[in-house]
């Protein structure tokens, strides 16, 4: 009999002649079957006690039943003389040279003696993995031998002595209640967090102050006077009116001056009457055209009333029209700024160890932020929050996304990645550097997300057909990819909202001098990230995908170990069975280590057969649709081109969300789609709904006053350095707190809100600095943050998106272990760069 490789154990009995099958029926009595068997050594040199043990006559065996029974062992014939013993038992007479991993575990031969396969065979494994110089096959051997001599000697010995691997599957049924626990207890806790946001949320009412529509001018100003406020409050206003960011020339435009004062009167708090007096300037804009929403809260004493003035200084006796209202905050900016702390820590928390998906993730933190403000009393209406969502973000993606899945079905993507190894001559590391070059190069003129969404594809065919692992290419080329992002105004956005500030451009930073200034410093990033790169790769396997021989065998080891933890040693015969299968698996995993060094060694050999290779490519990785190809090109060339007049013609008024969409049904219309389902299926939902949440997550903790207390904090920091270190410290601490702060939340409303407060300093009269050197410090450093955490970049969270949908998604820490490396290693460089061209150059004009 023999065991098959199967999901259930299965015994089947050989069949032989009529004499023989008589010839063993005669042979089942108690006397025949209670030979002894002496000295059960299953494992030799490890397990040394022995035992007489007998077996017990039993029922004769219906045909057709698969079970192992002592009816099916006879005595074994003893050869040459030799004493029986069961590790002869074991071997039987079968020569070794005639046992393979496929060999039955029992067989009965025709002279009526049992062949069994051997414990331990040398042809089983190499000479270079013996017992005896595997520390960890030595040790299963003892563990093994430890057990099944334990379980021989249970009978005897005591009743109630507990199997061995009774107590493994013990601890892992504990194993398994501990998670069972974990999990529990998480979704409790997420849950009872849920519910008080949520009753938090409700509790208070939207913020219903209506909006006062006024008209001021430089003879007409236009006050109010406040009286229901509380004490220990703050004073939040926002005003509309046709403005400009950032700080102002005085003496050579014209602005609107706020005025919110208020007095204390004398009392029981304070002996004396004390007044405060805020000003807060806002720059208008020449063409009075664009309506600018602008916000600012003030710390007031107490309760007493509020009088706010607003007055206009303009050139002529022009009316300017506002609209304004106001809300009163319930806790201070500190408070504030820790529930934000705490929020955005919250969110990270659950992102790295995974214990939601980010994009629940996201969603959470959003409803928690939410709460906090409805507690402050700034609960924002549904219609707000829903204007806080970048709709033209998020129709690029699902623009992008559409074309590409159109775009996959040509079979365009396999081609390129055959061209790409072609152009590699079989070599990896020249494969991913060709690979990270064309991507830098690209999102230079290119959005990032773009890029991306057109070379993942890309990069998982290439990786599957080379038998690559595409999460460490994948990481690589997001991480070039927001590298060459930096080099243009118009590769990353936070290039695009610094270029386009007025006050900025007057300054000298338009795009040519920008981009000129940037891509040199990025070029010099570009090209010392490669080794650096090489070098965190060093250990990395970018082969650990198996052939199918590998994965066949890791099933049957998989098999035939479930099938020996499904037998219950509960006799003698049954022990002996299962220690035999355990011992086979100790012998198929030793095949599967020989395999896999060869399987390594053929990797290394496979650059010598590239160009067979590359032929064997070619013949199963083909154009499969050239016509549907064609309509593809035609259509993205179409909006890769306007994409490029989008940012030097300004009288198309088409954004890259417009551009997308409407390339999208081009598309769709030109390939005739008639199964949309298809198509809406590849769409990467969880990341639009990522973006969507994150979104709204980042202006609430805007609204939360924490990324105007980094700015202001990181400006006070600035003014507490002597003078003549001010420029060298300021270039330090600017681009590395945007490089962090990039990869901890959006670097668009970051770099929004940090460029009025850099306007500020460098025009202030006591700190003197430049504002050049501290712009190009803040993109420096908002565009390489970005590769510190998933969430730091948006190409990052689309190429896990769509790695993910593919199978090979990578989590927060893979991403980690790669990216923050690479995120200080380029900041380092960026930061050599401009403390060398501003401070050894002085190229500060």
């Amino acid at each position: 009999m023999y065991l098959e490789n199967k999901s259930n154990l299965e015994i089947e009995m050989s069949q032989t002649s009529a004499q023989g099958h008589q010839g063993r029926s005669s042979l089942r009595s108690p006397e025949a079957v209670a030979g002894n068997f002496g000295e059960l050594r299953l494992l030799q040199g490890i397990s040394e006690r022995r035992e007489t043990q007998k077996l017990q006559q039993s029922a004769v065996l219906p045909s057709g039943q698969c079970v192992i029974h002592s009816e099916g062992f006879v005595p074994v014939r003893q050869e040459d003389g030799h004493n029986f013993s069961v590790v002869n038992f074991l071997r039987g007479k079968t020569n070794s040279a005639n046992l393979t991993e496929r060999s039955p575990l029992l067989r009965f031969s025709q002279d009526d003696s049992i062949t069994y396969m051997t414990l331990h065979d040398p042809s089983f494994v190499g000479e270079e993995e013996h017992w005896d110089n595997g520390s960890l096959d030595l040790e299963k051997r003892y563990r093994l031998g430890s057990e099944v001599t334990s379980l021989s000697l249970s009978r005897s010995s005591s009743s109630e002595k507990n199997d061995p691997l009774d107590n493994l599957n013990l601890n892992f049924r504990l194993t398994s209640s501990m998670r069972c626990c974990f999990k529990a207890s998480k979704i409790a806790t997420i849950f009872t967090i849920v519910v008080l946001c949520s009753l938090f949320f409700s509790m208070y009412p939207d913020r219903d102050n209506p909006w006062r529509m006024v008209a001021v001018s430089s003879t007409d100003s236009f006050s109010m006077n406040l009286t229901d406020f509380r004490d220990n409050a703050l004073l939040k206003l926002q005003v509309g009116g046709p403005f400009t960011g950032g700080m102002i020339d005085l003496t050579n435009q014209e602005y609107v001056l706020i005025q919110v004062e208020q007095i204390e009167q004398a009392g029981q708090r304070r002996r004396r009457t004390q007044q405060v007096i805020h000003n807060w300037t806002i720059p208008l804009h020449s063409e009075r055209s664009d309506q600018i929403l602008v916000t600012k809260t003030f710390e007031m004493l107490s309760s007493d009333p509020i009088v706010i003035t607003v007055q206009a200084f303009l050139q002529d006796n022009e009316v300017v029209p506002l609209s304004m209202t106001h809300q009163s905050l319930y806790v201070n900016v500190e408070t504030q700024v820790a529930i934000a702390g705490i929020i955005l820590a919250g969110v990270y928390v659950l992102i790295i160890f995974e214990i939601v998906h980010r994009t629940l993730a996201a969603m959470l933190g959003s409803l928690a932020a939410l709460a906090a403000l409805a507690v402050i009393g700034d609960r924002p209406s549904l219609v707000t929050v829903v204007e806080w969502i970048d709709y033209e973000t998020l129709a690029l993606l699902f623009g992008m996304m559409v074309l590409v899945a159109i775009f996959s079905d040509t079979g365009f993507f396999d081609y390129c990645a055959v061209k790409a190894y072609q152009l590699s001559r079989g070599r990896v590391w020249p494969m991913i550097i060709i690979l990270c070059l064309i991507a830098a190069i690209l999102s230079a003129f290119l959005d990032n997300v773009t890029t991306m969404m057109l070379f993942t594809p890309v990069t998982i065919r290439l990786c599957e057909v080379l038998n690559l692992d595409p999460r460490h290419v994948l990481i690589a080329e997001v991480i070039f990819t927001n590298i060459g992002g930096a080099a243009t105004a118009v590769g990353d956005p936070p290039n695009v909202i610094i270029v386009s500030n007025q006050d900025l451009r007057k300054e000298g930073i338009d795009f040519a001098s920008f981009t000129g200034y940037m891509f040199l410093g990025i070029c010099l990033v570009l090209f010392t990230s490669f080794p650096f790169l090489r070098m965190l790769y060093w250990n990395k396997k970018l082969y650990n995908k198996e052939s199918i021989e590998i994965v066949e065998l890791k099933h049957e080891i998989l098999v035939w170990r479930q099938t020996a933890q499904r037998i219950n040693p509960a006799s003698r015969e049954e022990t002996a069975v299962k220690c035999l299968l355990m011992q086979k698996v100790l012998n198929l995993e030793s095949l599967l280590r020989k395999m896999m060094k060869t399987f390594q060694r053929q990797i290394s050999q496979e650059d010598k057969n590239w160009e067979q290779n590359i032929q064997e490519l070619q013949k199963k990785h083909r154009i499969t649709d050239k016509v549907l190809l064609v309509k593809c090109v035609s259509v993205l060339g179409v909006v890769i081109f306007m994409f490029f007049v989008n940012s030097f013609v300004p009288s198309i008024h088409l954004d890259l969300g417009w551009i997308a969409i409407l390339g999208a049904l081009w598309l769709l219309v030109l390939a005739d789609i008639q199964d949309f389902e298809i198509i809406l299926h590849r769409v990467e939902w969880a990341t639009l709904l990522f973006f969507a949440g994150l979104f709204v997550l980042m202006e609430a903790l805007a609204q939360l006053q924490l990324i105007d207390y980094i700015g202001e904090q990181t400006a006070l920091l600035i003014k507490a350095v002597p003078e003549d270190q001010r420029l060298a410290i300021a270039i330090i601490l600017v681009m590395w707190v945007s490089a962090l702060a990039s990869s901890l939340i959006d670097n668009i409303p970051f770099t929004a809100t940090m460029i009025p407060v850099l306007i500020n300093l460098s025009q202030d009269a006591d700190v003197n600095l430049p504002v050049k050197p501290l712009i190009f410090a803040l993109a420096m450093g908002a565009c390489l943050g970005g590769n510190g955490t998933l969430i730091g970049a948006s190409a990052n969270v689309v190429c896990a998106g769509i790695a993910e949908q593919h199978g090979y998604g990578f989590s927060f820490m893979e991403f980690f272990r790669l990216g923050f490396p690479m995120m200080i290693m380029t900041c380092m460089i960026g930061m050599c760069y401009l403390l060398a061209t501003h401070i050894g150059l002085g190229w500060n004009m």
